[in-house]
């Protein structure tokens, strides 16, 4: 045995993104950090022992850790890894170096000294048991001189490797890299701590062996081979996959323990995307650029906030307003004048009407609107044609008569929780069918028909017309619902275009350039009725919604920015068109201009979808089959974004003339969402 000894530096930190505060968690009575340590302490080569952990507040526990054990601790940079490990390196009294992590609890120091012994007398620059891996994910030692790590932390460039310390030195072909072998391949056992069911196991391993820490690795093989059952929690989990995670993938796993669905609109779930891959969340978004939790600067050629974002992310005036009301207040016993101001402008805007009222949502709104209409009409029925939210009204539509639907008008948007007595209130029609329309309308004394006025397809010649004749002949309240059609092609709503009045009007998404506020505007003969039933709510009175609109509709009709959008989404349109002519594929465009979509003719369509987004995002782009225009879009960019998109289609044009679409996935298929009525 070698009598040189090492210096053992175990980097740990609390804000670990899939379990927060893994490190200090309990076994039998003291953190899982200490426990480590006490495991550590028994090994016969190792001199010292030095926690890396961040220099943010939140990780003075760990500190206090080291201090409660009179062990060093060093603080340095939360992200980047290899430069706090070679601060720490800097205070090692040992030449030799140990890298443990701290989700590790049963690193071993038998195995410990047999791997420092091993590195002595082969005389090698680097050591580790993990690549490939035999022993169990858990047990993960690596050995370097102090030498070789100021070199990997002068010349690691990459986030990846600053992130993860040694990926430059196992790459460095002027290094001897050697890797320890297990006589048998262990590396299907788990005992990391990563996921909640992770603590779960180790907590009940240490619970056999009551509590103690001087257990050895070969006695927890034994336990696992004769009670596999406390092993099982975690058997779902793959070795190392933190390592091929984003941030945002880790953050959505630990999402959807805490959250159902993982957030709270199902448009933005990354399942719709790219399952298992995609970004999820972000840490800035500024013009049409997202910048994901790692930092990674994305080109948004996709939902843009789901449409919300016409100007752009982060509008320098649109944000400069919402700053001043954050200084000055936002929210107050008394109300803010801008309300009055922007109902003022909406309805200057649109001459039909005369009254307005605000909300944040568009869910919110619509059923507002259905309030409102019943409540002049004093009847409950009302026809739909379109998507208008997930309240009970709407919902109802899915509700099955007696007979049974042969299918639901909505598939995807389940109405369980929806009261079984709203059954037939909701009917609804698809677009361009007045015959739908008329036959609802000669069966139940409607109180509105509410539609959105383009969406998928357009309206057909005077279908909207036809439907505003036979409104005014049954006294029935026509709602067009703008939330997402308004301001793109027109400065106003959509039915400017068509030259049809509605009775109510809803604009949202675009309004406030990424701040909540929706509109409802309306006749005052119909708008009075609010004032005949209770429609109330806190924070509708906000002052930031109105200021961020009308900031929002001003630099709107300075720059004409419903013109720019509709050209950039025929730019948008004519690019998938150009690419699918070429590659000789047939695909189908939905959708107004701005709010651009297409699908591919086949049956692969969802993976022909989902590869887009795979192989984009490597690209550096947000993409699908949507693009949602924006003023921040322009030629050159568009014109890059195409190019790139030229190598997916190529692809695909293969698949469809045989090619397997299966060996080009590397992640779960997308999935489909729902189907609207128009």
């Amino acid at each position: 045995m070698i009598n040189r000894k090492v210096s053992v530096i175990i980097q740990a930190r609390t804000r670990s993104t899939r379990l927060p505060n893994k490190v200090l968690l309990d076994l039998s009575g003291r953190t899982l950090l200490e426990f480590q340590i006490e495991r550590i302490k028994r090994s016969r080569l190792v001199s010292e022992i030095i926690i890396a952990t961040t220099n943010k507040d939140y990780d003075d526990p760990i500190e206090k850790i080291g201090n409660k054990l009179s062990i060093k601790v060093i603080r340095g940079d939360e992200f980047d890894v290899l430069s706090r490990f070679h601060l720490a390196s800097q205070e090692a009294i040992e030449e030799i170096l140990v890298r443990i992590t701290g989700d590790c609890p049963f690193v071993d120091p038998t195995l410990l000294d047999e791997m420092i012994n091993s590195y002595m007398i082969e005389n090698i620059d680097y050591l580790s048991n993990g690549s490939p891996p035999t022993y169990p994910d858990g047990l993960d030692i690596e050995i370097f001189s102090k030498k070789i790590l100021e070199e990997a932390y002068s010349s690691s460039v990459k986030p990846f490797e600053r992130e993860h310390v040694t990926p430059w030195i196992k790459r460095n072909d002027n290094y001897l890299i050697s890797n320890q072998i297990n006589s048998e391949d262990y590396s299907y056992m788990r005992w990391t701590i990563d996921e909640p069911e992770d603590y779960e196991v180790i907590k009940e391993v240490v619970n056999h062996f009551d509590g103690r820490s001087d257990f050895h690795w070969k006695d927890v093989i034994k336990l696992e081979q004769a009670n596999p059952q406390i092993f099982n929690a975690n058997k779902k989990f793959q070795r190392n996959e933190g390592a091929s995670l984003s941030s945002g993938q880790k953050l959505w796993r630990r999402a959807k323990r805490v959250i159902p669905g993982g957030n709270m609109l199902l448009s933005k779930r990354p399942e719709m995307f790219l399952p298992d891959n995609w970004p999820t969340y972000f840490s800035k978004a500024k013009g049409c650029h997202v910048w994901d939790l790692d930092g990674k600067k994305l080109f948004d050629m996709s939902i843009m906030g789901i449409g919300t974002n016409t100007l752009g992310y982060g509008h320098p005036e649109v944000d400069e307003a919402v700053n001043n009301v954050i200084k000055n207040g936002n929210l107050s016993t008394l109300n803010c004048p801008e309300e009055v101001f922007l109902a003022e402008k909406l309805v200057d805007m649109h001459k039909w009407a005369d009254m307005a009222r605000f909300a944040r949502t568009g869910g919110e709104a619509n059923s507002i609107s259905i309030r409102i209409a019943r409540a002049a009409t004093g009847r409950d029925t009302v026809a739909i044609c379109g998507y208008h939210g997930w309240h009970d009204w709407y919902l109802s539509t899915n509700l099955q008569d007696e007979k049974g639907l042969e299918s639901h008008l909505l598939p995807g948007l389940e109405p369980n929780g929806v009261p079984k007595q709203l059954l037939g209130t909701t009917q609804a029609f698809y677009v361009n069918r007045l015959d739908q329309l008329e036959k609802i309308a000669n069966n139940y004394k409607l109180a509105a028909v509410k539609m959105e006025v383009q969406r998928s397809v357009p309206p057909e010649e005077g279908f909207l017309k036809g439907v505003r004749e036979l409104c005014d002949k049954k006294g029935i309240v026509l709602i067009f619902d703008e939330c997402s059609s308004g301001f793109r092609e027109t400065f106003g709503g959509i039915h400017k275009k068509y030259k049809v009045d509605p009775d109510m009007a809803i604009f949202g998404k675009t309004l406030g350039n990424g701040y909540a506020i929706t509109a409802i505007i309306g006749k005052r003969s119909v708008m009075d009725a609010a004032q005949n039933t209770f429609i109330s709510s806190t924070f509708w009175t906000e002052r930031i919604g109105p200021v961020a609109a009308l900031k929002t509709l001003e630099i709107m009709e300075r720059e004409k920015s419903w013109e720019i959008i509709t050209s950039v989404g025929q730019k948008i349109r004519n690019g998938w068109q150009k690419l699918a002519d070429f590659y000789n594929l047939k695909i189908s465009h939905y959708g107004i201009l701005p709010l651009a979509s297409f699908a591919f003719e086949s049956s692969n369509h969802l993976k022909y979808k989902t590869l887009i987004s795979q192989e984009m995002l490597k690209r550096g782009y947000l993409a699908s089959n949507i693009c949602y225009a924006c003023t921040s879009h322009n030629s050159e960019n568009i014109d890059l974004f195409f190019e790139k998109l030229d190598e997916v289609f190529s692809i695909i044009a293969k698949c469809e003339a045989g090619e397997s679409i299966d060996k080009y996935l590397e992640f779960p298929v997308c999935h489909s969402g729902f189907k609207r009525l128009n």
